[in-house]
């Protein structure tokens, strides 16, 4: 197993892209620190789940991302009982469809704190013992938005963008310390975030659910399919391995063609 006994953490793990990369680094042999919205039943089944996979350790957080204390804490925790950090994956993210003019500021808030300002909380707090061993990886989970606009989303495709400039100047203090930072940009993934923001955006555009999926979402990326949440764990895992050392600072479009264009 290429990642043996290494320690990740990943952020919004409980569901979607983030879980599937949680068990990809599970299934690749590392212990894995779960984070996001779940009951005490769903993070047992989650741990008993994921663990079987290759015998690892699954532990779970429950830190606020909006809170920059509780996102440091829960690394600088991880780091405590294992003494190391391996693998930071950014994912917890949320969105809200609406006009610029009519964006409720409580919305802007939260969606910066949780899009883009953790991944700085987390990502600071995880650098350090990183730096120490000389070795480590972090993921950012940007999205085509990170590269593109879209309307109606202001707050994300900002927090995207400020990923991607993030994920650069992560990569360039590092490069000397043996640590990676890159950015995945994903097209549209039929995980629940998409799913809740397809009711919102049919509102605002004036059009049907379906037409949303057809017109707005799919019509974005010329290959006409979603990309699936496998394809983006996957993408991960092999950021996490030795063979991408030399890849760092990018952001690395998987998104059925739509930044081609």
């Amino acid at each position: 197993m290429i990642l043996k006994d290494q320690v990740a953490l990943v952020t919004g793990s409980t569901s979607g892209i983030g879980l599937g990369i949680a068990e990809a680094l599970a299934g690749a042999g590392a212990h894995v620190v779960l984070n996001g919205f779940a009951d005490e039943a769903q993070v047992s089944a989650l741990k008993d789940r994921l663990g079987a996979l290759a015998g690892t350790r699954i532990e779970y957080d429950g830190a606020d991302m909006r809170d920059a204390s509780a996102v440091r804490a829960m690394v600088s925790g991880a780091v405590a009982r294992h003494g190391r950090l391996d693998i930071l994956v950014n994912n917890a993210g949320i969105q809200h469809v609406a006009p610029v003019e009519e964006f409720p500021i409580d919305k802007w808030n939260d969606i910066i704190a949780i899009n883009l300002s953790s991944a700085f909380h987390a990502s600071a707090a995880a650098i350090p013992t990183m730096k120490a061993r000389r070795a480590g990886r972090i993921v950012m989970m940007a999205s085509a938005h990170a590269l593109a606009a879209s309307p109606f989303k202001a707050a994300y495709v900002a927090a995207k963008h400020g990923i991607a400039g993030l994920t650069k100047t992560i990569a360039l203090e590092l490069a000397e310390f043996g640590v990676t930072c890159n950015a995945i940009c994903p097209g549209y993934v039929l995980t629940p975030l998409v799913e809740r923001q397809i009711p919102d955006t049919a509102k605002a555009r004036g059009i049907t659910e379906e037409e949303v999926k057809r017109d707005v979402l799919l019509a974005a990326q010329p290959t006409k399919d979603f990309v699936s949440i496998a394809q983006v764990a996957s993408l991960a895992l092999y950021l996490c391995r030795p063979e991408a050392s030399q890849i760092t600072g990018t952001t690395l479009s998987i998104d059925g063609g739509w930044t081609a264009k």
